[in-house]
Formats: structure tokens, C-alpha cells, sequence
């Protein structure tokens, strides 16, 4: 077999949980979970984690390439991902097809083979046939120029037989590199040129983490050297917390006995107090035909070099435990990607990305904002609105592209955001077209040992407790006579999707509140304050406004509770109508 090799250390911030690198299970890190778990449309950007891990992993897979062409091999190493969603799959295609990872050899679009549920049924159902290249003679099922047509079971059997034939010479899978996958790992595979694999998922057993990593253990030679040993081969692996140890097992006690649960669910007796919600999964924006932009009113965004990852080390497990001895490590870095790259360059990907994301939107001629995106983000970099936390990263030129680099959905979110500011001509909700509404009825019954009370006006049986605050202020809204019904949104599957520092996240407020004027109420309770409840916050009051100019779900509001005293003013000015908007929502808030 090859030796697996994973990552040990790289010089940024490592997991504080584990003290392990980032890069050992991407899929748990704050900024990339709760981005690849949602419902995205394939041209949205990956997180900068994610295209981080890809630069360094496809540097390595480069150097490979280049290896295996000094000693003329046919085929080339091949890289796959392992990906949690179709969704994810679809969007990491996206990001290779559309060079967004820069390492052009990766993106030939004719060497990616996107595997999964999804492309197996699309293949097996779609109407459209598909042409490929054959040498056969002209009759009725070939086209005069050379090109074959395959009908709908043919063209499942081509990407099936590409799927088993990856790395073979001759074959339909041949000359395939980059495998994006999410079900590969229901079924054998046989590939032997695989050298790098990617895990996007979570891996909650070491089993599955063997799984994946034996998709790369088939070794490329088998030819004994002069010492009579087999030269070695590795496949370098991010993202999957492989070990190869033993599992944990217990000790001679019995278990504790476990506590006493209580079963939460929504009940019939008080179904009046059921409240719905718009399922909302994005806010569009529609722009005016010529951007503006006031660069005095932006606040500079800073980069810190500790929170990007430009090398990392890799060591080979042996025995379970990475082997460090010198001479076994590998170490990977991004200055040969940074030297084919200048800014002008960056610029130009910078201003692409945001025209891309809101292709759909912008008013006027396409190609004229387009040019104004360019000047707008040329501004923005040559007026230093980029601080860079780091004298070597500041001054010295290819770390500076480095750092850029590994950083630009940050800073296209930035932009975009003041673009959004001062450009925004409407905004429109868009529903989640399988379950457009959703409501405290659609609640799975679950189980908690946490404290909880009985409510008296909300369709959940139980509110269960996080916090002494939270249990005042249940208190608070089962006696207020401003309030109809409420609900604590703990696994009502109420969320409002966010963008922190160019990652999307999901926000979930305190509670739903409908109070007796009609209008439906999102309290959110926050003692202490930071940029990135600031952030939720902004999008929580898009949310509101765009869920109110579309006019179909009644009236809604929020607000913020800052201590339980001040919760029956919030409730009785709301319903009062004293704050009839949320801007004056807003200025109550700063009060």
C-alpha cells in the first residue's frame, strides 16, 4: 500500500479544542460547517479555509504532476474530494471550472469528474444527448463531423465506466486528475493514481475515515528496488482525522446511570399558539445601472497572517501515530503560486467574483459595471483599506499576494457589502421551494436532560433553559399581556443565514414572539456585544425588511433584549405601535 500522510502543523492558529492544525478536519471548523451545510447555488464561493487547504493541497498535487512528467508517465496523480452534499460537490466544480483556484492545472475542465447521486440520476434522466468524439464509421446514430450521440442509458454507463477506469491508459477514465465526489464511498474503487485526498464531510468513526483514505492506498508500482524493498509511495490527505489507532475502549465499571429526559414536542391542546414563518434561504438584491461608492465612509479591513495558512508539514502514520522522524516530513508552501500571480491580477479575480455572484441582478450594460468593479476594487486596495496585521506580509510583495490570496472572500465580501450600502434599489426574499412555510407544527419530538418549565402560551410543551435569563424571560412572556403566543426557537429550524468576514453562517434569534396588535416579534437576548453580533444583526433587519415589502406574511419586527428588566418596555412599545419601524427599533436598541 502507499503510506497515508496527514497534516501535523502549519504556521496559523490551530483548532483550540485539539491543538491539531485546521487542515486535520476541515469540515469541523467554525468558518466551513455551517457554510457547506445549506442549500447553495453552485456559483456561490467556497470558504477561504476551504480554497486555502485546495492551494496547498494542489500545490502538492502540481509538484507531483510535475514528477511524474520528468519520467514520462501516462496518465496522470489524481486528487479527489470527498464532499458532505451534492451542493458542496456542484460548488467545489463550480470553483475549479471557473479557475477560481488558481492553479490552471487543476481546472481543465475536461480532466474533473464530478460523481455522485445527483450526476448519476441527471445522467440517467436527461433529454439532451450527449456528443462524444469517435472514429466510427458515418450511419445513423453518427453525425457527418466525426461525433457520436448516446442515448440516456449510454450516457450513464460512459460516466460510470469513467468513474472505474480513472488512472487506466486507453480508457474513458484515463486522463481524469480532479474527482469530486460525494457517494464514492458505498462502492469499490480501483484507481491507482490517486496521491491526494481532500475530506469536506464529517467523519464521525475511524471506519469511515479508513474508508476514505484506502480510496488512495493502491500503490502505482510494485517493482522491488535493490534493497529488495518496494520504493515508497504516499497519498497526502486533508481534512480526514485519520489515525489508524485502536478504538477507545472502557474499563470493567458499568456506565453511569443515565439522567432523567424530558420529552419536548409541539401539543395539540394549545396548537392556537402555533406560529409560523416565511422559509427564507437568501435576500437578493437588485442594483442600480451605475455603481457609486463613498471610499471616506468604509472602515479599512485588517488580515492577520496567523489566520491564513501559507505552509504547512505533513508527516506519514505509522502505527497509528505520525512519524516524525527527519527525513519522513513533508512540508508544503504557496510561493510558487504566489509567483505567477500579480495584483493586477487579483483585482481583476476580485471584481469577477462579485460580478458573477449577482450576475443576475445588475441593471444597465454588463460590461459597463463590470469596468466600474474593476476601478471600485483598484480603489479600494490602492487607498489601503487592507491593513495587514504583519511587517514581512506588509512590505514584502509575494507574501502580500500570498495573504490576499488566501483571504479574498473577505475582502470581496467587504466591498460587496459597501456596494450593497449605497446601491440597493430592492431587495426580495427568496422561499425554499420545497417547504416555503414552516411552523411550530413541523417540530420532531426530541429529548433533553437540561432544565425546562411548562408554558402556558406557546404550542411547545416544554421551554427548555440555557441560562437563568432565558427562564426569566419565558417567565416574563407567559404573564405579559402584550403577547398571544411565543416560542424559544431550539429545534424549530428557524435560521437566517449570515456573511461574517466573507463566511456564510447561520443565525438562529432567542425566540418568536406574536403579540396581540398581530405583529410577529424576533427577540434576540445579548448581554455582551461584538462586531460579529453587529453583523447578525444587520442581516436580521434585512431580513425583517424584505420579508415586510413583500406583504405576504403579515406584519414583522425586532428587537433586542439587553437584561430581563428591560423586556415588558420592548414588548408594550411594540404593540403600543410606538415603534412602528425598524429603524426606530433600531434607535430604541441604541438607547
Amino acid at each position: 500500500m502507499k503510506t497515508p500522510r496527514v497534516v501535523i502543523r502549519d504556521d496559523a492558529c490551530i483548532n483550540a479544542k485539539d491543538y491539531k492544525s485546521r487542515l486535520y478536519h476541515i469540515y469541523m471548523d467554525p468558518e466551513v460547517k455551517d457554510d457547506i451545510n445549506r442549500k447553495a447555488e453552485s456559483s456561490e464561493p467556497l470558504p477561504d479555509l476551504i480554497k486555502n487547504a485546495y492551494y496547498l493541497l494542489g500545490r502538492d498535487w502540481l509538484v507531483t504532476k510535475e514528477k511524474w512528467d520528468e519520467v514520462k508517465k501516462e496518465v496522470p496523480p489524481v486528487m479527489i474530494t470527498i464532499a458532505n452534499r451534492t451542493e458542496t460537490a456542484a460548488r467545489i466544480k463550480f470553483a475549479f471550472d471557473h479557475k477560481e483556484i488558481l492553479i490552471p492545472e487543476l481546472c481543465d475542465s475536461e480532466r474533473i469528474l464530478q460523481i455522485d447521486s445527483k450526476v448519476l440520476e441527471e445522467a440517467e434522466s436527461q433529454v439532451e444527448e450527449l456528443e462524444i468524439k469517435t472514429s466510427e464509421p458515418d450511419d445513423e446514430n453518427n453525425n457527418k463531423n466525426g461525433t457520436k450521440k448516446l442515448n440516456k442509458q449510454q450516457q450513464a454507463e460512459l460516466l460510470r465506466k469513467m468513474v472505474d477506469t480513472v488512472g487506466q491508459k486507453g480508457q474513458p477514465g484515463e486522463k481524469i486528475q480532479n474527482v469530486i465526489s460525494v457517494g464514492m464511498l458505498s462502492e469499490g474503487w480501483d484507481a491507482k493514481t490517486v496521491t491526494h485526498i481532500m475530506g469536506l464531510r464529517a467523519f464521525t468513526s475511524q471506519l469511515l475515515c479508513e474508508q476514505v483514505v484506502g480510496r488512495g492506498l493502491r500503490r502505482t508500482s510494485y517493482e522491488v528496488g535493490p534493497d529488495g524493498l518496494f520504493e515508497p509511495e504516499y497519498v497526502n490527505i486533508f481534512g480526514v482525522p485519520f489515525t489508524f489507532l485502536p478504538h477507545e475502549g472502557g474499563d470493567d465499571n458499568p456506565p453511569p446511570p443515565p439522567k432523567p429526559k424530558t420529552q419536548i414536542e409541539p401539543v395539540k391542546e394549545k396548537e392556537r399558539f402555533a406560529i409560523s414563518w416565511p422559509n427564507v434561504i437568501r435576500i437578493d438584491h437588485v442594483y442600480r445601472s451605475s455603481l457609486s461608492i463613498d471610499f471616506d465612509r468604509i472602515d479599512p479591513i485588517e488580515l492577520d497572517p496567523y489566520e491564513s495558512i501559507t505552509s504547512a508539514e505533513m508527516a506519514p502514520i505509522l502505527e497509528g501515530k505520525p512519524n516524525r522522524c527527519v527525513g519522513e516530513l513533508s512540508e508544503i508552501e504557496l510561493k510558487g503560486i504566489a509567483e505567477r500571480y500579480r495584483m493586477q491580477t487579483i483585482i481583476f479575480e476580485t471584481a469577477k467574483r462579485i460580478y458573477n455572484n449577482e450576475k443576475e441582478k445588475w441593471q444597465g450594460i454588463k460590461e459597463h459595471l463590470f469596468g466600474q468593479l474593476v476601478w471600485i476594487v483598484s480603489q479600494f486596495i490602492e487607498r489601503d483599506k487592507i491593513i495587514i496585521k504583519n511587517d514581512l506580509f506588509r512590505n514584502e510583495e509575494l507574501h502580500k499576494v500570498v495573504l490576499i490570496l488566501l483571504n479574498m472572500n473577505k475582502i470581496i465580501h467587504y466591498v460587496w457589502q459597501a456596494i450593497k450600502l449605497e446601491n440597493t434599489t430592492e431587495i426580495n426574499p427568496i422561499f425554499d421551494t420545497v417547504k416555503p412555510i414552516r411552523s411550530t407544527e413541523d417540530m420532531r419530538t426530541w429529548y433533553t436532560s437540561k432544565p425546562c418549565e411548562y408554558t402556558d402560551k406557546s404550542h411547545i410543551n416544554f421551554c427548555v433553559y440555557d441560562s437563568t435569563w432565558e427562564a426569566t424571560e419565558s417567565y416574563i412572556l407567559d404573564k405579559s399581556k402584550d403577547v398571544y403566543a411565543w416560542v424559544k426557537n431550539d429545534h424549530l429550524g428557524f435560521e437566517i443565514m449570515y456573511n461574517y468576514q466573507g463566511v456564510f453562517r447561520k443565525y438562529r434569534p432567542d425566540f418568536i414572539i406574536k403579540l396581540t396588535n398581530g405583529t410577529q416579534l424576533i427577540l434576540e437576548t445579548k448581554g455582551k456585544d461584538d462586531d460579529q453580533n453587529k453583523v447578525k444583526r444587520d442581516f436580521l433587519d434585512e431580513w425583517v425588511r424584505a420579508i415586510n415589502a413583500h406583504g405576504g406574511f403579515g406584519k414583522w419586527a425586532w428587537a433586542v433584549s439587553r437584561h430581563p428588566s428591560d423586556l415588558e418596555g420592548i414588548l408594550r412599545n411594540i404593540n403600543n405601535g410606538e415603534l412602528k419601524t425598524v429603524i426606530e427599533m433600531n434607535e430604541y436598541e441604541k438607547e
